[in-house]
């Protein structure tokens, strides 16, 4: 299934703890094979860790507070401009292009469009095949035809 909430994205929560719903946040991390997102802020868990030693740097003890993450059936987009929920993602390149569509005038009705044509082969030129382009290849790569080497006569 293709993902549509992205890392760096704005969502809110629709379903899930009372306290987190209709919170929004931004998207932190994407893990698509569990289908699951962790939004900043949002479902805090505590956690109470042990000291521990891992080569030279000891990590210390006490209660960590972390993002858990969230099923992403249970979050949907929002709109940055609005606010609102969204199905779908609007680029800012999108947003930047109708805004100066929206400035450029009118294309005039009375002139055709231009139709673009590909570029034509000279007129002496024919039409390759895929075999007769192949074995025009292999022969450019072949090198050229050797002479026999002139036989040495020693007189004696």
């Amino acid at each position: 299934m293709k993902q549509t909430i992205r890392k760096g994205d704005r969502v809110r929560v629709m379903r899930g703890d009372k306290a987190d719903v209709d919170k929004i946040g931004e998207v932190i991390r994407v893990m698509p094979k569990e289908s699951r997102v962790v939004v900043q802020g949002v479902n805090m868990v505590k956690k109470h860790q042990k000291q521990q030693q891992r080569g030279d740097k000891t990590l210390p003890s006490g209660i960590m507070e972390f993002e858990a993450p969230v099923h992403i059936s249970n979050v949907q987009l929002v709109t940055e401009t609005s606010g609102k929920e969204t199905k779908t993602r609007i680029s800012k390149r999108t947003v930047a292009d109708k805004a100066t569509a929206a400035k450029k005038p009118a294309a005039k009705a009375d002139k055709p469009a231009a139709k673009k044509t590909p570029a034509s082969k000279p007129a002496g030129e024919k039409k390759t095949t895929k075999k007769a382009a192949a074995a025009k290849a292999t022969a450019e790569k072949a090198p050229a035809a050797r002479k026999p080497a002139a036989k040495k006569t020693t007189n004696k």
